[in-house]
């Protein structure tokens, strides 16, 4: 049965956060608020949950899924290496809108879609998803919406597209960004900006020290 709490009373918010952590321990989907927009999310090793994740939304394995972490540290054992500027855009955006794409260790036994040997990593800017996922470690996170709709910036826009397919709702009111984060991939020979976002070209042209130019071209 799918539960939703309000994570603005704070009995409610342990027991949702408590609630959470077992669905996703059990191979089930949470909704989750972030900084940017709600997300879906599933444990990121879970392959079956994961696919789960991807049939909730109507989408295919060509669009993989993200990792959300809770700590800075934890791309170390997510990426073969952490490449130049990584760690200085780290320190200037995380937790925040930054997502970066690098190329994935190989070590890890996950399937979030065809990634082609690369993960997108982001820590959000939200004390609910910090504390979840602290709890439960890196979780596969989409934009809680099905796929050609909207990303959902609240709760109740989430459940009106996702439904009984999700087991727990975490509710904290609207999303401050209201808008997806910006997507940098950093796994190929230079710095590129798949997706515009909260976190201008500029603002990451100035970490790296290059021009905004470059990264879009």
């Amino acid at each position: 049965m799918t539960e939703v709490f309000d994570c603005a009373d704070p009995d409610q918010r342990s027991r949702g956060i408590a609630s959470a952590v077992g669905a996703v321990k059990n191979g089930r989907l949470v909704v989750m608020p972030t900084d940017t927009v709600y997300g879906i999310g599933a444990d990121a090793f879970d392959s079956a949950a994961v696919g789960a994740l991807l049939s909730a939304k109507g989408r295919g394995r060509d669009m993989p899924v993200g990792v959300l972490v809770g700590s800075w540290h934890t791309i170390d054992g997510l990426a073969l290496r952490v490449p130049d500027g990584a760690r200085d855009l780290i320190r200037a955006f995380w937790p925040g809108a930054l997502s970066l794409v690098v190329r994935q260790a190989p070590s890890l036994q996950w399937d979030l879609g065809d990634a082609r040997g690369t993960v997108m990593v982001r820590m959000p800017l939200h004390p609910v998803a910090i504390e979840l996922l602290r709890e439960v470690g890196p979780m596969a996170v989409s934009s809680a919406n099905v796929s050609g709709r909207p990303p959902a910036v609240d709760v109740e826009d989430a459940r009106g597209q996702l439904g009984d397919l999700v087991d727990v709702y975490l509710d904290a009111g609207p999303a401050a960004r209201q808008a997806a984060s910006t997507i940098l991939d950093l796994s190929g020979p230079a710095p590129r900006i798949l997706r515009s976002g909260p976190v201008s070209a500029e603002d990451i042209a100035a970490i790296l020290g290059t021009d905004s130019a470059s990264l879009t071209g």
